[in-house]
């Protein structure tokens, strides 16, 4: 009671009063089943490979990866997108491992679908950097330039085998113009309509990427500024929105996640099918190197920016920190 009487008649603070209020009131609430687990599998090696840059996160060998797809299952994760690293001399300028049956990449959905079935979704990434000697995410034509529609027809062919490896999801990750058409035309011509296609519709040139790059033994030299999105630009975003619906996208994504939630927001809050956010390696990364100096708590830190991918409209999140958040969660 103040001098004013009952000023103020207001009282927000009564819903923050304890532990128990607090969650009862809570707008948004994380679930393991919006996460998505990304995991790397290299080829060749005996022992998963600890990525410097990504303290806790690995290169997984065929065996690791396995184990790790059913401990994603086993906590509640909806999802895992798969990532293959090839060995380097397997590498070349169209990226060929991308389109090998035995491709690391092809192997490992084989493997995976092989050990979860349809319990987990298995998802794989649909791009050429991974497997390219010069680490761009298509073909390059004479002059060095990424040539879109030469790209079109390997991204044609990753959909086919991909699909023919198991995947459930595949992820068209290379910004290329008509792609998400290109693909869904390619997967319904081996009749494979049942294939969803989860289209990387915002994904910005990003310094953020920075541990991928390592994650994935890039070969990448200069940047991909002309063909991912300039970090200034929002109605670039919407406008790739609408093409990548028009072509037949199933989901939809904003990436990275944490720097673009006025993007994810704005994605929500203009289309029917689910929103996807990816918590890329640099947002990961700075968490646990902040955390490893003490500067931060790192589970709160970790909750905190989960919930605010979830709160701008995010239905679903890639997150390195999927099977651990959703162990947690699930034993609250």
């Amino acid at each position: 009671m103040t001098k004013y009487g009952s000023f103020p008649g207001t009282r927000p603070r009564r819903l923050r009063t304890s532990p128990a209020m607090r969650r009862m009131v809570a707008e948004t609430r994380l679930h393991p089943a919006d996460f998505i687990l990304p995991a790397f599998v290299r080829e060749g090696v005996s022992e998963p490979v600890p990525i410097a840059a990504m303290p806790g996160v690995v290169q997984h060998t065929r065996d690791s990866l396995k184990k790790a797809a059913v401990e994603a299952l086993e906590a509640g994760v909806s999802g895992i997108m798969l990532f293959g690293v090839p060995v380097d001399e397997k590498k070349d300028a169209v990226g060929t491992p991308g389109t090998d049956p035995d491709g690391i990449l092809q192997v490992a959905i084989r493997d995976v679908r092989a050990e979860v079935g349809d319990e987990l979704l298995v998802m794989s990434d649909l791009c050429l950097d991974e497997t390219t000697d010069h680490g761009h995410c298509g073909v390059l034509d004479e002059q060095g330039r990424v040539d879109n529609d030469a790209t079109l027809e390997r991204y044609a062919e990753m959909a086919q085998v991909q699909a023919d490896a198991g995947a459930h999801i595949v992820g068209p990750s290379g910004m290329m113009d008509g792609q998400i058409g290109v693909v869904r035309d390619a997967l319904d011509q081996i009749g494979r309509e049942d294939v969803a296609i989860l289209a990387y519709t915002a994904k910005y040139s990003s310094a953020f990427y920075g541990p991928f790059r390592e994650a994935v033994a890039s070969s990448l030299k200069g940047d991909r500024k002309t063909y991912q999105q300039d970090p200034a630009n929002v109605r670039e975003s919407m406008r790739e929105l609408a093409l990548d619906l028009e072509e037949g996208a199933d989901m939809v994504m904003v990436k990275p996640a944490g720097p673009y939630l006025d993007i994810l927001a704005k994605v929500a809050d203009s289309v029917d099918v689910p929103v996807a956010a990816y918590q890329i390696s640099g947002e990961y990364s700075m968490i646990e190197a902040a955390a490893e100096k003490g500067w931060i708590d790192r589970d709160k830190a970790i909750l905190e920016t989960l919930t605010g991918i979830k709160r701008a409209g995010a239905q679903n999140i890639l997150t390195y920190w999927a099977t651990e958040v959703a162990q947690k969660l699930g034993r609250q």
